[in-house]
């Protein structure tokens, strides 16, 4: 099993990708793939949408059972502590930061949320 998430995804690279994902909401496509036809396509978004940011979730012989890749500028990060991937967000710095914690690895980067 393999996920995309795109940003801004021009129309033509959607197209491409709906040959082998379907799209179950904008810019986020998921498919069951080998790992050639994986990469090959990945390859060809990446030459042909320059400014595209991809995140890319796909099957893998580990103890999770999937890696974490991404690709330009893409708003979440992932991040592999302990050798599990966690997936970092940005998030806006406000004047009530008491809702968040910091993280010292991604100091002055990325804030982790607390939920409620």
């Amino acid at each position: 099993m393999t996920v995309l998430i795109a940003n801004n995804t021009p129309d033509a690279i959607r197209g491409i990708l709906k040959r082998w994902f379907i799209e179950p909401k904008p810019n986020v496509f998921v498919g069951t793939v080998n790992r050639k036809t994986r990469d090959k396509t990945i390859e060809y978004v990446l030459r042909n949408a320059k400014d595209l940011g991809l995140l890319v979730i796909a099957t893998e012989n580990n103890s999770q059972g999937f890696t974490v890749k991404h690709f330009g500028q893409t708003d979440r990060i992932p991040v592999k502590k302990s050798g599990h991937y966690l997936v970092a967000e940005k998030w806006n710095e406000n004047e009530n930061n008491d809702k968040f914690i910091e993280n010292p690895m991604l100091k002055d980067h990325y804030i982790w949320y607390e939920g409620k």
